[in-house]
């Protein structure tokens, strides 16, 4: 059965680079993000415009390629959370979270029993038909599913530590630009107010013993936040890298072009 490489780094203190992956719904880009160097992607179905079947192709495709799958779930719903286990994430991310009892509950659906509530509905082809018992999958599921909680208000920052208390959370991804208009400075990510209330997350990851992390949309930003300790580092997107690798082709061939 697959080991989570990017659970157990975290747990490590190793910087884990992950991509945003919301538009492009072929398996290719997932193998292109593999082998470019990424150790995960996150699957947008929050924002982003996938259906299920997508999510299991994409999700395929990742772990074969050796790319952590995570998936962003639109909303805090079991069947939601549950379909994305089952279709082949191998974490999840839960956005917009601002409540404890909500977030304990959420946590329970990620892990099947006795540890959780989630229900039983692996397959063979789950485990790369490894002849495994059903007690071994759900063990094994359990203790390399990745569960990432996402800051994206001021309410949630205010809750940080009651919220970092519920067990079972891997890792922190900030939301910045949720949390910048929620803190009044709109995209201004190098705002003095926006680096303070990033850095008191931070340091209440470290006191829970909880990987933070944050979403990035620059090189810049991503190494500055590297460089002050986030480990779970998003950096990009794919349109947004594919944009960027166009550009830079087009503008230096029309560069003194006559």
């Amino acid at each position: 059965m697959r080991v989570n490489k990017v659970k157990q780094a975290l747990k490590q203190g190793k910087v884990q680079l992950g991509c945003a992956l919301g538009q492009l719904g072929h398996a290719e880009v997932a193998r292109i993000l593999a082998h470019a160097g990424f150790d995960w992607t996150y699957i947008d179905t929050e924002h982003g415009a996938f259906g299920i079947e997508t999510v299991n192709q994409l999700c395929r495709a990742a772990s074969d390629a050796g790319l952590c799958p995570v998936v962003r779930v639109a909303d805090l719903q079991y069947a939601l959370v549950a379909r994305a286990l089952d279709n082949g994430a191998m974490g999840v991310i839960f956005p917009r979270v601002e409540s404890p009892e909500l977030l304990e509950k959420v946590v329970s659906w990620t892990k099947f029993p006795p540890v959780g509530i989630r229900g039983f509905g692996l397959t063979p082809t789950h485990v790369d038909y490894e002849p495994v018992t059903i007690a071994q999958i759900a063990e094994h599921v359990n203790a390399h599913t990745l569960v990432v909680l996402q800051i994206e208000t001021r309410r949630a920052v205010e809750a940080c530590d009651e919220l970092l208390s519920v067990p079972g959370i891997d890792a922190v991804m900030v939301g910045p630009v949720d949390l910048s208009i929620s803190l009044g400075v709109a995209g201004e990510f190098f705002h003095p107010k926006m680096i303070e209330t990033m850095e008191r997350i931070l340091e209440c990851c470290l006191r829970h013993g909880v990987a933070p992390g944050t979403q990035t949309r620059t090189v810049e930003l991503a190494r500055f936040w590297r460089d002050r300790g986030m480990l779970f580092l998003g950096c990009g997107s794919e349109t947004a890298m594919l944009m960027q690798g166009a550009r830079a082709i087009v503008g230096e061939l029309k560069s003194g072009a006559t």
